[in-house]
C-alpha cells in the first residue's frame, strides 16, 4: 500500500505543534473559515509616524501568506471602535482580529473597567462571527503596566491569544521611535514580527484543521 508522502508531512507537522507546546494553549475558533486577518486598532496599528506600507500590518504580510487588512485608526477609542467594528472587522470574512487598543482610553482617562468591557464585547462579537481572536498588549516597562495583567486575564478567559510587550525595548530606544510613543518603520517591523511569532502556530493549526476538516 502506496503512502501519500504530504499526509505524512502534513501529520509530522501536526504532532510538532501540539507536541512541542508551539501552541500553547487550546483557542476558540481554531478552525475558523475566515479568509482575512483583521489588524484592528488605534495610530498604533493605523501606522502613525510612518509611510505608508511601513506599519506592522505591512510588515506583518510580508512575513506571512494569508490576506492582512489595517483596520487601525489614529486617535481610536475602544468605544469608537465598537461603532466601527461590524464595518470594519465582523463584514470583511475575518480568520483571525488582532486586537490593539487601549493607549487613547489612557490619555483621555476613560476607566479602565470601560476599556476592558469594550475589548471583551469585540472579542465576543469576533468571536461569534467565527474568527479567532488576538488581545495586543502594549504595555512597556512602567508604561501602562495596570492593563498588562488584565489583559492576559482576559485572553484566557474568553479563549484568546495573548500577545505580551510588543513595545517592549522600542518605546524606550530613541531609535526605534517617531516621537515620544510611536515606533518607527524599525520598531513597527519587530513589532510585527513579535505578532507573527505568537500567531503562527494558531494559524499553523488552522490550516491542519481545514484541510482535514476538523473544528
Amino acid at each position: 500500500m502506496r503512502i501519500n508522502k504530504l499526509l505524512v508531512i502534513t501529520l509530522l507537522s501536526y504532532c510538532v505543534i501540539v507536541f512541542t507546546g508551539c501552541a500553547k494553549r487550546e483557542i476558540k475558533n481554531v478552525g475558523s473559515k475566515g479568509k482575512n486577518i483583521i489588524c484592528f486598532g488605534d495610530s498604533i496599528t493605523f501606522g502613525y509616524g510612518v509611510n505608508k506600507g511601513e506599519d506592522y500590518p505591512s510588515a506583518l504580510a510580508k512575513i506571512i501568506d494569508t490576506p492582512i487588512i489595517n483596520a487601525g485608526i489614529d486617535s481610536d477609542t475602544t468605544t469608537e471602535a465598537l461603532e466601527r467594528l461590524k464595518s470594519d472587522v465582523l463584514d470583511r470574512d475575518p480568520l483571525l482580529v488582532i486586537i490593539e487598543f487601549c493607549g487613547n482610553d489612557f490619555m483621555r482617562q476613560i476607566p479602565k473597567e470601560t476599556t476592558i468591557t469594550n475589548i471583551r464585547k469585540m472579542v465576543e462579537l469576533a468571536q461569534a462571527k467565527g474568527a479567532m481572536v488576538a488581545i495586543v498588549d502594549i504595555s512597556a516597562g512602567l508604561f501602562l503596566t495596570d492593563y498588562r495583567a488584565v489583559f492576559r486575564n482576559l485572553a484566557k478567559e474568553t479563549g484568546s491569544i495573548f500577545i505580551p510587550s510588543v513595545l517592549s525595548g522600542i518605546i524606550t530606544n530613541p531609535s526605534m521611535k517617531s516621537d515620544f510613543l510611536h515606533p518607527n518603520a524599525a520598531g513597527y517591523k519587530i513589532m510585527a514580527q513579535r505578532v507573527y511569532r505568537a500567531i503562527i502556530p494558531y494559524l499553523n493549526k488552522n490550516t491542519i484543521s481545514k484541510r482535514f476538516g476538523k473544528k
